[in-house]
C-alpha cells in the first residue's frame, strides 16, 4: 500500500514536470510538449489502477490552481476550454494503456508498451479530445481532425519513448514496472 502511494505520487510529479520541459516546435510549426509522455507511462510502468490515479492527483493540483500544464497553466479554468478534453482523457489513457501492459503476456516489453501507449495515449484520448473540441469549439467532426492532425507526429515520438524508457526499466529492475508485476 505504501509502496502504491510513493509511485502515484512520484509519477504524478514526473508529469509536472515534463510540462516544464521547453516544447519544442516541428517544422510545421506545431508544439509538441513532453507532457502527455508521462501519462502513457503512468499507464505503462504503473499500470491501470495506479497509472490512472497518477493522473487524477496530478489533475487535482492543476484544479488546485498548481501551474503544473505545459506553459504553465493551472486553475479550474483550463478545465473549461474546448482543449480541456484531453485534460478529462488522461486517466482513461493511463488506465488504458496500463490495463493492455497487464492483459497481455508473451511479448517484448517495449513494444507491448509502445502499442499500450499508441491505444491509451493516442487512441483512446482522442476518442475523448475530438468530441469534447467538437461541442466546445462548435465544429463539425472534419475540423476538429483537422485541428488535431498536427499533433500526432509528436504523440506517435512519445509513444515510441514509452516503449523504449519502458522497456529499458524492465530490463533494467522487472520489479519496478509494476504493469507486469
Amino acid at each position: 500500500m505504501e509502496r502504491n502511494v510513493v509511485y502515484i505520487a512520484v509519477f504524478a510529479a514526473l508529469i509536472a514536470v515534463l510540462g516544464l520541459l521547453p516544447k519544442l516546435t516541428l517544422i510545421s510549426g506545431i508544439p509538441i510538449t513532453a507532457q502527455s509522455l508521462g501519462i502513457m507511462l503512468c499507464g505503462t510502468i504503473l499500470g491501470a489502477k495506479r497509472g490512472a490515479l497518477a493522473v487524477l492527483l496530478f489533475l487535482a493540483l492543476v484544479a488546485l490552481g498548481l501551474p503544473l500544464l505545459a506553459g504553465g497553466r493551472g486553475g479550474l479554468g483550463v478545465f473549461t476550454t474546448p482543449w480541456a478534453g484531453f485534460l478529462f482523457g488522461f486517466p482513461v489513457a493511463a488506465f488504458v494503456a496500463g490495463l493492455m501492459m497487464e492483459c497481455t503476456s508473451g511479448m517484448n516489453v517495449g513494444v507491448l508498451a509502445t502499442i499500450a501507449a499508441i491505444l491509451g495515449g493516442i487512441v483512446t484520448l482522442y476518442a475523448i479530445a475530438i468530441p469534447y473540441y467538437m461541442v466546445g469549439a462548435d465544429v463539425d467532426l472534419w475540423a476538429a481532425m483537422v485541428t488535431m492532425s498536427p499533433f500526432m507526429p509528436g504523440d506517435l515520438i512519445k509513444t515510441v519513448l514509452a516503449g523504449v524508457i519502458t522497456g529499458g526499466l524492465y530490463r533494467a529492475r522487472p520489479d519496478a514496472v509494476l504493469s507486469r508485476a
